[in-house]
């Protein structure tokens, strides 16, 4: 290669070096936003249609539940919770490696009047709740009710768990108990019908969430005793964990020992033993029965006789000199 040429060439890769160096570095995937967004395609629909739900700003893999949702509004949230949503028709969404998600959802009648919103809450990896307004041509609307989220709630004892298992638990049936706290409303306004969430969690995996509406009301300064229900799963076993949470806050933690359902295994145990020995008993009736048969079947030897071939031997009690019978006398006395 000539001088000049080989100049050309260094000079032509000293430049491409500075320019990629002066360029900004660019992220394989946007970082999300700092607050989760929502948006539907039109913010008026009639019930039976359908609506795409949209959003930005969530955690890439996350796992996201839409519902469309009566007596809410955006700053407000869902009053009484889930109750108020048509939980049937709800769609599920994953978030792509960008944060954003989108998805169909039919617009069904939710149970509670209108101000309707589109509710998007967090199952995993992420716990955001975002709301977006949508007005549903034809369900009725109806004003909300009095505000329950203006109060703050504490626990001011601990939690524990009531109650015990049973012979059906000892045998594989759902293990339950129930999670007392007493709680305290700290805030100015009253508290009326809180949703609880109670999660029940095992070693490291996400707690399964369950919501609970406790009835009655906490007024400013007073407390309350709390009592929710809690169940697994049938034949579940070992260390647990019950956590209770309200506004997006978790209240309480109470480590749960589940033991295990032993009438199972000592069933299980009974049965891998009953059942060879009758398969053994049937066994040795049908092998008694088989050898009987064919002992009645055994043919009775024959015997040559002098008389002629073949004729079978007379019994020497049989023998006609030799009958006792005859010996005995047959008749009585002269008359």
């Amino acid at each position: 290669m000539r001088p000049a040429a080989r100049a050309r060439t260094a000079l032509a890769a000293l430049l491409t070096a500075l320019a990629l160096a002066l360029l900004p570095a660019v992220p394989a995937h946007p970082a999300p936003t700092a607050d989760p967004t929502v948006a539907v395609s039109r913010n008026q629909a009639p019930k039976g249609g359908e609506i795409t739900v949209s959003g930005t700003g969530w955690k890439a893999g996350a796992l996201l539940m839409v519902l469309l949702c009566g007596q809410a509004t955006p700053d407000k949230g869902v009053v009484g919770g889930t109750n108020s949503c048509a939980n049937t028709d709800g769609r599920a969404a994953t978030v792509d490696p960008r944060g954003a998600f989108s998805v169909k959802l039919p617009v069904a009648a939710p149970p509670k009047p209108c101000p309707c919103v589109v509710h998007v809450s967090g199952v995993t990896g992420q716990q955001d709740v975002v709301d977006a307004a949508l007005a549903v041509t034809g369900h009725p609307t109806a004003p909300l009710p009095d505000a329950t989220g203006d109060g703050r709630l504490a626990v001011l004892t601990a939690a524990r768990l009531e109650g015990s298992g049973s012979l059906l638990t000892w045998f594989g049936a759902p293990p339950a108990r129930t999670v007392v706290l007493t709680v305290g409303n700290l805030g100015t306004a009253p508290v009326r019908d809180p949703v609880f969430l109670v999660g029940t969690a095992r070693g490291v995996l996400a707690p399964r969430d369950e919501e609970h509406q406790w009835r009655g009301t906490v007024k400013p300064g007073q407390k309350a005793r709390i009592e929710l229900d809690v169940e697994l799963s049938a034949g579940a076993h070992g260390d647990y964990r019950v956590s209770v949470s309200y506004g997006g806050k978790v209240l309480a933690e109470q480590p749960w020992k589940v033991g295990r359902p032993w009438g199972v295994v000592l069933f299980w145990a009974l049965l891998a033993v009953v059942v060879p020995a009758a398969l053994f008993r049937i066994g040795m009736v049908l092998v008694d029965r088989a050898g009987g048969r064919n002992r009645d079947s055994v043919p009775v030897p024959v015997t040559a006789d002098p008389d002629g071939p073949g004729t079978a031997a007379a019994l020497p009690w049989f023998l006609p000199d030799s009958a006792p019978y005859e010996n005995s006398p047959t008749t009585k006395g002269h008359s």
